[in-house]
């Protein structure tokens, strides 16, 4: 048994070293093989064909209107008209830990780029809303902060930051009052 095993180990090797005799070897400035259909059309096979875009003849005879359509898309365009934004959960997260990561730091304007980039790619993220509003709250922009909070409070009446946000409301309605009491002291001096 063992001299056959041994016989048909030494048949498919001559066999391999046979083909493998046949086949010839590149040269140092041979071309690689090419496919017959780029050799036929005399390019290659990984460039894009262009494909006429053109009119046909009888466009402007069959289609009168058409061209005042055209001209109406090129210029300017309906106010009811929004621009397109990616939506992009993944990196809406990625943005916010970025964001969270520059607010432990204290680097409150960083953090709220980060917010703010967060909320390009999902636009009613709640929780850049509700981070956004603390860094506007540290950069005393209480307007801003404000208003981020009751967008968070709009997004998740009852989410788990909704405490906080209504704290947060009540101590900027609390210090614009007191800015505002003293003001009027201010004028009545």
């Amino acid at each position: 048994m063992l001299p056959l095993m041994s016989l048909l180990t030494l048949s498919i090797g001559l066999t391999g070293w046979s083909v493998a005799q046949q086949q010839p070897t590149p040269g140092k400035n041979q071309e690689p093989p090419r496919s017959e259909r780029s050799k036929e059309a005399g390019e290659s096979s990984s460039r894009d064909t262009r494909i006429d875009l053109s009119p046909p003849k009888d466009d402007a005879k069959n289609h009168p209107y058409s061209a005042a359509a055209v001209s109406d898309a090129n210029g300017e365009m309906s106010p009811d008209v929004q621009e397109f934004h990616p939506w992009d959960p993944h990196k809406a997260l990625k943005d916010i830990e970025v964001g969270d990561f520059y607010l432990k730091r204290k680097n409150y304007r960083a953090a709220l780029d980060r917010y703010q980039e967060a909320l390009v790619w999902k636009p009613n993220d709640a929780l850049a809303n509700f981070r956004m509003a603390q860094c506007f709250e540290k950069l005393d922009q209480p307007e801003e902060a404000r208003t981020h909070y009751e967008e968070y409070l709009r997004i998740l009446p009852h989410g788990p930051l909704s405490a906080e946000a209504q704290k947060g409301l009540e101590k900027l309605k609390g210090a614009t009052e007191k800015n505002q009491a003293s003001g009027k002291a201010l004028l009545k001096q």
